[in-house]
C-alpha cells in the first residue's frame, strides 16, 4: 500500500510476482483535488501522480487496488464516486475504502489541522459528521474500524457498492498465490535468531 511512486522503481519486480499472482499493489488515494492534497498529504504525490502510477503498474501487469482513504465526511466524501472512475480508467480492478479514524492524540492533531486550513461553518459540519459516524464521538475502538456506523456510513457503504459495480470493480477476488514462496536459507545471518537452547 502506497501514496507515492516510488513503487514505480520496482516495477519489474512487481510485474514478475503479478505473473505468478503473488503480489499487487494499493494505492491510497483521498481526495483528486490538487490543492486539497496539498494541505491534506503534503508530502505524498499528487492525486494526478497516483493516477499515473496505477496506470504505470497496470501497463506492466501489476493488478492494482485504489484505496479511497480516509474518507473525511463533509470534506471528501462526495468525490467517492469520481475517485472510483478515474482509478478505474487508469486501470485498478479493486477498490476498497476506509473512514477516517481519529484515535488518541490523532484526535487533536486533525482538529487543529482543520481549524486551520477549512472555512469554519464547514470545520464545524465535518466534526459533526464524524461524530455522527462515530456514535457521537470522534473515535470508538468498538466501532467497525474502517467503517464507522449509522446513516453516513451506511451511505458510503451504498456508494461504494454502486460505483465499483458500475465500474467493473471487484469482480477479480482470488487470494494471493504463496504456490511459489520459498523459505529463506537461515543457514546464514539469519540464523543467528535460531540459536539452540
Amino acid at each position: 500500500m502506497t501514496k507515492g511512486a516510488m513503487v514505480l522503481r520496482d516495477v519489474d519486480l512487481w510485474s514478475k510476482l503479478a505473473k505468478v499472482n503473488a503480489g499487487r499493489v494499493t494505492v491510497t488515494l483521498v481526495t483528486l483535488d490538487p490543492d486539497l492534497a496539498a494541505v491534506l498529504e503534503p508530502r505524498a504525490t499528487t492525486p494526478a501522480g497516483r493516477l499515473r502510477t496505477i496506470r504505470e503498474l497496470t501497463d506492466a501487469g501489476v493488478p492494482v487496488t485504489v484505496n479511497v482513504a480516509p474518507i473525511i465526511p463533509g470534506l471528501t466524501d462526495m468525490e467517492m464516486p469520481r475517485i472510483l472512475k478515474e482509478a478505474s480508467r487508469a486501470g485498478a480492478r479493486r477498490a476498497a475504502w476506509v473512514l477516517l479514524r481519529l484515535p488518541y492524540q490523532v484526535k487533536d492533531l486533525f482538529l487543529d489541522w482543520l481549524s486551520r486550513h477549512v472555512h469554519p461553518e464547514r470545520a464545524k459540519k465535518v466534526e459533526s459528521l464524524i461524530r455522527q459516524s462515530r456514535g457521537g464521538k470522534l473515535y470508538r475502538a468498538n466501532d467497525m474500524r474502517g467503517r464507522g456506523n449509522g446513516a453516513i456510513a451506511e451511505q458510503l457503504s451504498q456508494n461504494f457498492d454502486v460505483f465499483t459495480r458500475r465500474y467493473g470493480m471487484n469482480r477479480d477476488v482470488r487470494p494471493l498465490s504463496s504456490a511459489h514462496f520459498r523459505r529463506p536459507d537461515l543457514s546464514g545471518q539469519l540464523g543467528l535468531f535460531e540459536q539452540g537452547e
